[in-house]
């Protein structure tokens, strides 16, 4: 049957005002749950016009997502557009996902940040004794956990918390922008991280964490930027990332003097591969200071640093306890470092004076190899501690190029042992070239982590109201 004219042309003009109309969604990404349901911020309430608060568009969001837990879960898309807001606490079986041009930015009032307490494993705030304020994003005690994006951006506006900092303003801790606690499977992915208040991504007490795809900018001068700090967990994997930082680009940590010691929860089962950094006052990869719980069996590898001040760095001292032990790194590229390799146990930085002095932390099993940096004014300070000498040091075919403002004295040892071998400049007397030639180890098992399989999962067109 043939249409008539007047019967097609208003078929016609439908198609084209559909083919002009903006497309929702539709976006693909991987994840390690795809979700049943799906809502946009819009639903409830959201503006993404940069002034308007959705600390209560975010929160309702969530409550009202939650209901679709035991249904499949249910994830929240971010749309284009600028979204001011406070603190808000995420939910299990659920995905926050912000689209491409999509930028929360993070309120600078302070009554949209609500108080939490201190941590068990500090006994006191970072920034002052009494609490701290809630994370940005939080969540605690969830399983399935996804924040991802079309590279979509969570803006800190640090630049506010910084001066309070620097004034000694603050009563209470800084917000970190992302922290989940006592948590387990969760992802953090391609997204741009901008201007944390403090430290920018704090897992603490929680297992099986993935960590990828990000790129993380703060000034170099801020302070306490840190990117990824894992803290007292287990099975966890960084890679893909690019973090310019005022402090740590990673910092693996397990709680502080007599309270991570009393806490007891180690960081465990970390790899750490295809990472660049950039921080000209700290290190590409601390463990440390706070290790009072232990940390054991970090893989670091295919690392690049440049204008950073040390590469992997050991930092304790007496009163933290525990251990830092069976760590690996291999495939690093340095350029225009301060330092190679650091190592100290006089990182004398205490909660309280109740700390035990005779907590003296164990440090062995330490593992770096194939190495390659230039424009170094330093290849090592390695101090350990008087009784209680830093063990099983192992450092195998490294090459640095010195520059111009080398320092005279370029290995700086003291209470350490182990082996060097294929290495320039020579180390120092305390680890002497190794005969026969020796590499030094790196694990070939996988870590479970290694091992999750990541799902294709959508944004679809239609979302839930």
């Amino acid at each position: 049957m043939t249409m008539t004219l007047p019967r097609v042309l208003p078929l016609l003009l439908l198609l084209l005002l559909s083919s002009l109309l903006p497309t929702r969604g539709g976006e693909s990404y991987a994840a390690i749950s795809c979700r049943k349901h799906s809502a946009s911020l819009v639903d409830f309430g959201g503006v993404g016009d940069g002034k308007t608060s959705n600390t209560e568009a975010f929160r309702r969001a969530v409550a009202n997502l939650s209901g679709y837990a035991g249904d499949g879960g249910a994830q929240l898309v971010v749309p284009a557009g600028k979204w001011l807001t406070g603190s808000f606490n995420l939910t299990s079986h659920f995905t926050l996902y912000l689209e491409k041009d999509a930028t929360l930015l993070a309120s600078q009032d302070e009554s949209e940040w609500p108080h939490l307490a201190i941590l068990p494993s500090y006994g006191r705030g970072r920034d002052a004794p009494g609490g701290r304020y809630s994370s940005l994003i939080f969540g605690t005690n969830l399983t399935d956990v996804v924040i991802t994006g079309n590279n979509g951006t969570i803006n800190g506006q640090g630049a506010y918390w910084w001066d309070k900092f620097k004034k000694d303003e603050l009563n209470l801790t800084r917000p970190y922008l992302i922290e989940i606690m006592f948590s387990d499977r969760v992802q953090i992915s391609n997204l741009t991280l901008l201007d944390s208040p403090s430290w920018f991504i704090h897992p603490v007490y929680s297992s099986n964490i993935l960590v990828q795809g990000l790129t993380i900018l703060a000034p170099i001068d801020s302070p306490n930027t840190d990117g990824v700090d894992p803290d007292s967990c287990t099975n966890v994997r960084i890679e893909d990332c690019y973090i310019v930082s005022g402090d740590d680009c990673i910092a693996i940590k397990s709680g502080w003097d007599e309270y991570g010691i009393k806490f007891g929860m180690p960081t465990r089962h970390v790899i750490i591969r295809r990472l660049t950094c950039i921080s000209p006052d700290s290190a590409t990869i601390a463990l440390g200071s706070e290790m009072s719980g232990g940390i054991q069996d970090v893989r670091a590898e295919d690392i690049m640093a440049i204008n950073t001040q040390s590469g992997v760095r050991i930092k304790t001292a007496p009163g933290r306890g525990a251990y830092v032990k069976d760590i690996f790194a291999k495939g690093m590229t340095m350029k225009t470092m301060k330092y190679v390799f650091w190592m100290t146990g006089a990182y004398n930085s205490h909660p309280d004076p109740g700390y035990d002095p005779k907590a003296l932390p164990v440090i062995q099993g330490i593992n770096y190899r194939d190495i390659m940096a230039s424009n170094v004014t330093y290849s090592a300070r390695l101090e350990g501690i008087k009784g209680d000498p830093f063990t099983g040091i192992c450092i195998s075919n490294v090459h640095i190029e010195l520059s111009e403002e080398r320092k005279k004295l370029q290995w700086n040892c003291t209470d350490i042992a182990g082996a060097t071998h294929n290495v320039t400049p020579v180390a120092c007397h305390l680890l002497p070239e190794k005969e026969p030639a020796i590499d030094c180890p790196f694990p070939t098992d996988r870590l479970p982590i290694e091992d999750v399989q990541l799902k294709t999962c959508s944004v679809p067109y239609n979302y839930v109201r």
